[in-house]
């Protein structure tokens, strides 16, 4: 796994925001001390705009670009933890967004791909991770993430960061048995239930974790505003 810089030259107040968004991961049940370590050495202003970076250790949902949205951190710790990344994973993401779940990602993970339909938003993200962050260890893709990514399959762990209807079997026959899938999962954005998966040598487990409120799963890519 890629060595990412630590941030140590970040302002003490800045530090000291982080270890109180951490101390109020745990209060939310996010208690895996690799998760917490990862979400508190990612520095998530730097996936915001300008105008939200002072918002930055809230635990809330912004919006990014695209009409997107990066998720609050309690989430992403939660779904993270529930992925039960190992630092040899191979993992998959649907819906890269800003790129900020990858990045605590990249730092639990052997590899990590990332799929984003929005091509602006893709070639930010692969930016922010590869010269900001010195994370070679993720693979940014512009491409229609409810295919997947079959030429990289079997996954060990696949997460999505926008609901689909239903269980997606394109992206569960990815899966490696033994693997997990954490996902939102629900027929509206206003009724969406966080479920985990887990490929068995006897057939798929789940099991609902959280009620959950995320952009739903578009096939296809979306138009490009800087193409035309």
């Amino acid at each position: 796994m890629s060595a990412a810089p630590e941030h140590d030259d970040a302002p003490d107040a800045l530090r000291e925001g982080r270890m109180k968004l951490v101390f109020a991961l745990r209060s939310r049940g996010v208690t895996d001390a690799r998760v917490l370590d990862a979400i508190e050495r990612t520095p998530r202003e730097l996936f915001l705009d300008r105008a939200f970076r002072d918002r930055a250790l809230e635990d809330v949902a912004l919006p990014i670009a695209c009409g997107q949205t990066i998720s609050q951190p309690s989430i992403v710790g939660l779904m993270t933890q529930a992925l039960e990344v190992t630092p040899r994973c191979k993992v998959l993401e649907v819906g890269c967004g800003s790129g900020y779940q990858a990045a605590v990602l990249a730092r639990l993970a052997r590899r990590v791909y990332t799929i984003e339909r929005h091509r602006p938003l893709a070639r930010r993200a692969r930016a922010l991770l590869e010269r900001e962050l010195d994370l070679h260890n993720v693979t940014v893709i512009a491409g229609d993430g409810a295919s997947g990514l079959p030429e990289q399959a079997p996954f060990d762990r696949i997460i999505l960061t926008c609901a689909a209807e239903d269980t997606p079997s394109e992206l569960l026959a990815q899966l490696r048995v033994g693997g997990v899938m954490v996902l939102p999962v629900g027929q509206s954005d206003e009724i969406q239930q966080l479920i985990r998966i887990r490929r068995t040598p006897e057939g798929l487990d789940y099991q609902d974790l959280a009620p959950v409120r995320f952009v739903p799963l578009l096939e296809g890519m979306a138009e490009d505003p800087d193409e035309g």
